[in-house]
């Protein structure tokens, strides 16, 4: 089996108690030596100089590589060149890539209206300097057409120049193996890494999943309910079931795990010692 990667997502604060909090969770993440961090970007860019920011920070004070997200929805080639020449001034040589989403009120979608887009841009612009990252959705994008559609549209991006892909958090690991068995005839086969998302809170996360379309076990989703407010229980539950996914895609081959840290230690770092990565 291949060396299998872990890494952490970050997004950037907004207020100085969240900067010194993001400071002290990625110095713990830091210690567990993972591949790379990555700092989210909002929609339309909202997030843009704090994305910015971050990313140099986290990178230049961790000695850990951070990736950047980077949506081209709403952007033109020439803010794109500039963000990416900045990166490279900065030794920043990771991307995540994302088509993203137009901030209400926004109507001018930019000179790039898909990743694949976004993505020849780069290798255009930059050859290989950058490692680029492409997004993944195992229970098909909540914007696609059909299912052969989304397969399509990612086989696009990875042929585009993309290097891996991160998935969407999911609940249901059987969709991720017939995600990567579905690309493969598809004639892509990078990995692809799946995105996990710990379980903490169930109503912000069965709020957060019915707009992204990540499904939430009904049988899962009945026991966390049941919980109603005792986070205690819905956490020990939601850490025994995350552990025992994140086992059985680390056997079934997945070339490693992306954790939604939340700019918190506790829930991924939980998995992370149950599984034991420390010694993987």
């Amino acid at each position: 089996m291949k060396a299998q990667s872990f890494s952490f997502e970050f997004f950037p604060p907004k207020t100085d108690k969240g900067i010194a909090n993001l400071a002290k969770v990625r110095d713990e993440f830091a210690k567990l030596k993972p591949a790379f961090f990555s700092v989210t970007y909002g929609a339309g860019g909202s997030t843009q100089d704090s994305t910015i920011n971050t990313v140099i920070t986290t990178q230049k004070e961790s000695g850990i590589p951070t990736a950047s997200h980077l949506s081209c929805v709403g952007s033109s080639a020439e803010q794109i060149r500039d963000i990416l020449t900045m990166y490279k001034e900065n030794g920043i040589n990771r991307l995540v890539t994302l088509r993203g989403d137009l901030p209400s009120g926004m109507r001018d979608i930019g000179d790039f209206q898909y990743a694949n887009e976004l993505i020849a841009f780069i290798r255009k612009e930059t050859g290989d300097y950058f490692q680029i990252e492409a997004a993944a959705y195992p229970e098909m994008h909540p914007q696609a057409k059909n299912y052969q559609t989304d397969i399509d549209n990612f086989a696009r991006k990875m042929n585009a120049g993309a290097d891996r892909a991160i998935t969407q958090y999911f609940y249901n690991p059987d969709a991720y193996f017939h995600f990567v068995d579905s690309v493969a005839k598809a004639g892509v086969d990078d990995p692809i890494v799946p995105g996990i998302m710990p379980i903490t809170n169930f109503v912000q996360l069965a709020r957060f999943s019915d707009g992204t379309g990540a499904e939430i076990p009904r049988w899962l989703r009945k026991r966390l309910e049941g919980y109603g407010d005792d986070l205690e229980s819905i956490q020990k539950l939601g850490n025994e079931f995350v552990t025992q996914m994140c086992e059985r895609l680390l056997e079934g081959g997945a070339p490693g795990l992306h954790f939604y840290s939340m700019n918190r230690v506790e829930p991924s770092l939980s998995i992370w010692n149950n599984l034991g990565l420390s010694e993987r």
